[in-house]
């Protein structure tokens, strides 16, 4: 089966998926997975087949591109498909004029995917929606 990741302009599927992933199965009060930042971000989408399967969005803020809402459908986890959504991602921020380093904050349990992708923690371990998660970074050359 293809996978594919793009940018799209409607993000329904998106939120479908994270709906899904974040309030479905890790009990994020929807009001805390939704926000005014969807408005602005870019948005990924990536399918198997013709089948959304996984999401992720990117804010830009001065020069750093914050990868966020990263998530993939149960069915679809260990497929590599969560890395191609970070590698989508990183190619469109390394892209963009100014941007010199893409953080995130991830939940503890996957620090090593992020790892494995070049990420390197830092800061202390923070609450966010009653999940632990650390921040993340990754510089760009300049």
């Amino acid at each position: 089966m293809t996978v594919t990741v793009s940018r799209v302009s409607d993000p329904a599927e998106c939120y479908a998926i994270r709906y899904e992933v974040f309030v479905g199965e890790q009990n994020v009060p929807l009001d805390l997975e939704r926000d005014d930042l969807d408005d602005t971000a870019i948005h990924l989408l990536a399918r198997e087949g013709d089948q959304p399967v996984g999401a992720a969005r990117i804010v830009i803020k001065g020069d750093t591109g914050k990868i966020g809402r990263v998530c993939v459908l149960k069915q679809a986890r260990g497929t590599g498909l969560g890395a191609a959504l970070i590698r989508e991602a990183l190619m469109i921020l390394r892209g963009t004029p100014g941007i010199t380093r893409a953080a995130l904050g991830a939940q503890i349990d996957v620090l090593g995917f992020y790892e494995k992708l070049g990420f390197t923690a830092y800061g202390e371990v923070f609450d966010d929606a009653g999940i632990d998660h650390r921040m993340m970074e990754l510089r760009f050359d300049t």
